[in-house]
């Protein structure tokens, strides 16, 4: 009967409210009570029938009226008998009298003049003696009450008002309650625990096996401590999670939280910030706090360069106090409870650069873990990862799906997967097969395929001599980054052709890299120059990253005899409004890169003048398929003409053992007419 009951807590988590019904607030019953009390206040109340003096003489005449009440010397308020009210001839008066509201209301009113009144009152009791018998009240009322009514009103809605602002102001959930104002300064924190158990675990983080030995270690520690104890260790207080976006810092976090068994506080450093002085360092305290009781546990701060820069940089005054008042006193948390505790701290940033240097020293974040892209051999885990649990066709393999993805973090290896699985879906397959991933890849690196974009025969054989110009530029070129595929399809937002390449996996270049590099991207419009004669504006990406790579060897990498073995590149920002070079120098810099990409522009239109008769063929292919792999390119001009192998290659061959695992290249994908390069 428990485990039924048990149950069906955990198939509606909601418990008998529906989900997305709104919670219950106390201050629907202040609403509601004010809203009564405004609506009774400006009831209109009943000041009976209209009548005059001679009707209400005849009244008193028929000994039916019990007393009259004078208000302000203006309004005559008539009130009958009890027993004049059986009469028939009041049964509408009776009727209204007997109403919740008017029990106590006069019966009939009219407007005097207090003189003419008195006078007229005077004859009648001077005729008929017993008129004196009717009681005369003469009140005076100030509008005094209208005037408190007015202030309780405008206090109650001020007060409603502010207590609005409060709490959006100060937000809701989490740690910090309802977020009304005496608890804008509590930790917003999400804690996991025993009864919030996160699912992930290490299992489901792939590609990054560095960085999980680090991590495991923090969760052994808090697992048994006294194995590290009893040796005199000490457990690193922080760790920092570096890394490009998309390449699973987050995930690994949660992992942690899954695998710990302990209290995980979860939080963004934008948490930190409030518009109010002092609720970020209160935020900070509370959370410490927290932590302490929950302790062994774990802190993670998502995003922590939100409050984590660097202090002293902004060059606007005030502006920066209050993040800086936040940092100042994570800094102080950080480095103020023992080692001992049981608290440790995990972050995550993109922006290490930016951070504040007191914030990466030992004894905060003790160690710096680093997540780059992953590898061939990571990509593979990646994929198969995210393959689980999907309908996948004979020949799918990760092997090549990985070769296929060059550069690819694990957000975008995930959104391949999920792309397709939509294509397959939205085609009516029972599977997916890899043409769908090619398809997938190929929307993830270049964009949408826009089918319907018109384009004249005369731009799509520019576009096709354009990418083949690429392509045999690239072929023959002993450094440069062997073909993949080359397209003139469509796809993004402007793209009208692309060519993807599979880069090298290396740590440093060597000149005749870079520079066979620029005469490849080149290649485009040395290619129109020899064809057309002429020149077009789908170079302009091209150009783009020419210009970058030529002006970083020449000021950052120093290869450039002219210039110098020196380097301009200002990694620290000390030259920010400044250059640390002579106008001199800058024209010499500006007139050497011009030079170095010239000779490149002359080589590739040089080597392609030489290989004419290749260009024609597989421009002329192009316009046939639209598509071309490394296996068509081998087929229409033949092998490449050098026998270095890629890491693919050794990968295929089983050779991946005894191939480092490096740090990975962008992928580099060449996309035309004024579109921007895509780089994963």
């Amino acid at each position: 009967m428990d485990n039924q009951q048990n149950n069906k807590k955990n198939e509606n988590p909601f418990g008998d409210r529906k989900p997305g019904a709104p919670k219950f607030n106390m201050y629907w019953i202040w609403g509601i009570l004010l809203l009564g009390f405004i609506i009774i206040s400006f009831l209109p109340s009943n000041p009976g029938i209209r009548t005059n003096w001679n009707e209400v003489r005849e009244k008193i005449l028929s000994n039916d009226v019990e007393r009259l009440e004078i208000l302000n010397d203006r309004v005559v308020k008539v009130y009958l008998k009890k027993e004049a009210l059986d009469n028939e001839k009041y049964k509408d008066v009776k009727k209204q009298s007997q109403s919740l509201f008017n029990q106590n209301a006069p019966h009939y009113y009219f407007e005097i003049n207090k003189e003419a009144f008195n006078k007229n009152f005077e004859t009648l009791a001077a005729e008929h003696p017993e008129a004196k018998a009717v009681v005369i009240d003469w009140q005076y009322e100030s509008d005094s009450t209208g005037q408190i009514l007015s202030w309780i009103l405008m206090i109650g809605a001020f007060v409603l008002i502010w207590s609005f602002m409060m709490r959006r102001m100060g937000g809701g959930g989490g740690a910090g309650g309802p977020g009304q104002i005496f608890n804008i300064g509590r930790s917003k924190a999400t804690l996991f625990d025993k009864n919030t158990k996160v699912n992930i675990t290490f299992k489901d983080v792939a590609g990054l096996d560095e960085a999980k030995v680090e991590v495991m270690e923090i969760v052994d520690f808090l697992k048994n401590p006294k194995k590290y104890t009893k040796l005199g260790g000490k457990i690193p207080k922080g760790a920092l999670l570096i890394g490009p976006p998309g390449t699973g810092k987050t995930l690994l976090a949660k992992a942690v939280a899954g695998e710990a068994n302990v209290p995980f506080f979860s939080l963004s450093g934008s948490d930190f910030v409030e518009m109010f002085v002092g609720v970020g360092a209160s935020r900070v305290r509370d959370l410490f706090r927290q932590a302490k009781e929950k302790a062994p546990c774990i802190i993670f701060i998502d995003e922590i360069d939100a409050i984590g820069r660097a202090r002293g940089k902004n060059l606007i005054s005030g502006s920066n106090d209050e993040r800086e008042n936040t940092l100042n006193q994570l800094l102080t948390e950080m480095d103020g409870f023992g080692t001992d505790s049981g608290v440790i701290i995990l972050a995550a940033t993109n922006r290490p650069d930016i951070l504040d240097s007191a914030l990466l020293r030992p004894g905060r974040f003790d160690r710096q873990i680093s997540i780059d892209k992953p590898d061939l051999v990571g990509r593979e885990q990646i994929f198969k990862v995210h393959l689980q649990g999907k309908e996948l066709a004979q020949g799918v393999d990760p092997k090549k799906l990985s070769a296929q993805t060059p550069g690819f973090a694990g957000a975008e290896i995930a959104n391949v997967c999920n792309e397709a699985a939509l294509i397959a879906a939205r085609n009516n397959k029972d599977k997916i097969d890899m043409q769908d991933f090619q398809d997938a890849i190929d929307r993830v690196i270049g964009g949408l395929e826009k089918k319907n974009k018109l384009i004249s025969p005369e731009e799509k054989r520019i576009v096709a001599y354009h990418e083949a110009g690429h392509a045999v530029a690239g072929w023959f070129l002993e450094f440069a980054d062997p073909l993949v595929k080359v397209s003139i399809v469509p796809r993004g937002v402007a793209a009208l052709g692309y060519a993807q390449y599979l880069p090298k996996e290396q740590y440093i270049y060597r000149t005749e890299q870079l520079t066979d590099e620029m005469c490849m991207t080149l290649g485009g419009r040395a290619a129109e120059d020899i064809i057309f004669g002429k020149i077009s504006t789908g170079a302009q990406n091209d150009l783009e990253r020419v210009t970058r790579m030529a002006y970083a060897m020449v000021t950052i990498y120093g290869m450039n005899s002219k210039v110098g073995h020196v380097s301009f590149n200002d990694s620290t920002g000390e030259f920010a409004y400044s250059k640390p070079y002579s106008e001199k120098t800058s024209e010499l810099i500006d007139e050497e890169v011009r030079n170095l990409i010239q000779n490149a522009y002359e080589r590739t239109k040089q080597l392609l003048s030489e290989k004419r008769e290749q260009l024609e063929n597989l421009a002329q292919e192009l316009l046939r398929k639209e598509i071309l792999f490394q296996y068509d390119l081998e087929s229409i001009i033949g092998k490449r003409p050098f026998e270095h192998k890629t890491n693919y290659e050794n990968y295929m061959e089983g050779n991946s053992k005894s191939t480092p695992s490096e740090t990975q290249t962008p992928i580099e994908t060449k996309s035309d007419d004024h579109s921007e390069e895509v780089k994963h």
